[in-house]
């Protein structure tokens, strides 16, 4: 039945940030999804941002909530502290909400912020869990921790295989439970052809925050690289730290100031359109050095028609997979990367002619509308009368 057959009920979403970067531009499709349903779907988020004029444009109420965000900082005492407080806060601020608006289901986007799924369990609302996350390497102990209050969810959504198989890592049950739905990518409204021929530098596009799990040092040591085999190419960092790693940003430039790299690397800080910057790149790279749920940033180099190399570890893997134009490389390793970068450039003539069909697939595969009607069922089918 549509939603316009239906009843309109609330559907409250959480969700921990107000950016838009991969998981933040994933929760605008669900909430399309939600209101093309006949939801009246109302967003918490901890703070303004980006995002919440986005969400208000696909229509949605948006409401900003103190919530409690795991994070590493939570670890040390001046990050403990404040996160408690922030909890306390996150309780009393929540707990009016739900009673307020009454909704007939809790939609929590991403295993960061667990206490949504006890408020709302509290209040007997039924919950829909959707993992983002997924880190194999961290130890059994962390995994549990991070995944024990999806117990409590009615529903779990994952964003891949990868992720699924470090949930059942944790607790098997929640394997059985977890219904994979892969991410929706909109692609570039016009696909713009790649170079005919690779004349002068190579251009090459970094999409992402500037993190040290993301591996953009290692990418700028890959151009290094390149410059010293008299390789000509630049390289587009597209993207901003998170606040309170200011440093890494400060680290990278002056990893390119000393390799003299300055007229080869260019920071181009955060942008709400990537879609500019691929189209004017000929190769796009993925070189994170940690887990990776799934890959956004690859279907988007593969959705704007150019070649993608990234790292061969966790859900990139799953991301990259059944593509022609797609190459995998050692996470962290500079000369890989370098030469995965040399044959991209030997291999330029025969590579053109499948990029096309490669964005179709992927145009097929991440469908934002396959992915709004596939969240709105799995919501419908746990939400109260």
């Amino acid at each position: 039945m549509s939603g316009a057959g239906r009843a309109r009920r609330t559907i409250l979403v959480a969700h921990p940030g107000s950016e838009l970067y991969g998981s933040d531009r994933v929760l605008l499709e669900s909430v399309s999804g939600l209101v093309d349903d006949g939801w009246d779907v109302i967003v918490a988020i901890p703070g303004d941002g980006p995002l919440v004029a986005e969400l208000r444009r696909r229509g949605a109420r948006v409401e900003l909530c103190a919530s409690p965000v795991l994070r590493k900082s939570v670890l040390r005492p001046r990050g403990f502290l404040r996160f408690a407080a922030t909890t306390a806060r996150g309780i009393r601020a929540g707990s009016a909400l739900l009673r307020r608006e009454r909704p007939a289901a809790v939609y929590v986007n991403t295993v960061t912020i667990p206490l949504w799924i006890g408020l709302a369990r509290l209040a007997r609302v039924p919950v829909v869990a959707h993992v983002h996350e997924g880190e194999a390497t961290a130890s059994r102990l962390v995994k549990r921790v991070l995944s024990a209050p999806l117990l409590l969810a009615e529903s779990v959504i994952a964003n891949s295989r990868f992720s699924v198989g470090v949930l059942e890592s944790a607790f098997p049950a929640l394997g059985r439970r977890t219904h994979i739905v892969y991410n929706a990518v909109p692609g570039p409204e016009t696909r713009s052809p790649a170079r005919p021929q690779l004349d002068g530098d190579l251009r090459v596009t970094y999409i992402g925050r500037l993190s040290p799990r993301k591996g953009v040092d290692v990418a700028i040591d890959a151009i290094a690289e390149l410059d010293a085999r008299g390789i000509p190419a630049r390289l587009d960092l597209v993207g901003a730290v998170f606040p309170g790693y200011e440093w890494y940003e400060r680290d990278l430039r002056d990893k390119v100031e000393a390799k003299r790299l300055q007229s080869r690397v260019s920071f181009r800080g955060f942008q709400p359109s990537v879609w500019d910057f691929l189209s004017t790149g000929d190769v796009v790279l993925v070189p994170s050095v940690a887990d990776e749920p799934f890959g956004n940033t690859a279907v988007e180099g593969i959705l704007s028609g150019r070649p993608v190399i990234a790292s061969a570890t966790s859900g990139l893997l799953e991301a990259t997979d059944g593509y022609r134009t797609t190459v995998t490389v050692e996470p962290g390793d500079a000369t890989s990367l370098a030469d995965a970068l040399e044959r991209t450039i030997a291999e330029w003539d025969a590579a053109a002619p499948l990029l096309d069909d490669d964005a179709e697939t992927a145009r097929r595969k991440h469908s934002p509308e396959s992915y709004r009607r596939r969240i709105a069922e799995l919501v419908r089918a746990v939400a109260r009368r």
